[in-house]
């Protein structure tokens, strides 16, 4: 599977199949919670919350791409995160795109 932010792949035509999807909701525990409550305060990089948008990145990704196989794609185009907080501790990372067949 191919996976581009362009809308084109080079030296290929396509036939556009459909908009596909994937997002998760992802949170820490709170030891982790507190640990960056803390680091917040005095500066730093928030490893754990790296750690987990990276991790929500990739299932979010790999939902996606599922859903693009099952109609039969061989590459998503155009790909676009986005981040929001759905809650106090809690985020969620969507990934689109478009699906497309090579002719």
């Amino acid at each position: 599977m191919i996976l581009v932010s362009t809308d084109f792949v080079t030296g290929r035509e396509f036939d556009t199949l459909s908009i596909v999807k994937g997002s998760t909701i992802r949170a820490k525990h709170l030891g982790q919670d507190i640990v960056s409550a803390l680091k917040n305060i005095v500066g730093g990089e928030l490893t754990a919350y790296g750690e987990m948008i990276a991790e929500a990145r990739s299932i979010a990704t790999k939902r996606m791409v599922d859903e693009a196989e099952a109609l039969g794609a061989d590459a998503v185009i155009n790909i676009r995160y986005a981040t929001s907080a759905v809650a106090a501790r809690a985020a969620e990372v969507l990934v689109y795109g478009t699906a497309v067949k090579f002719r």
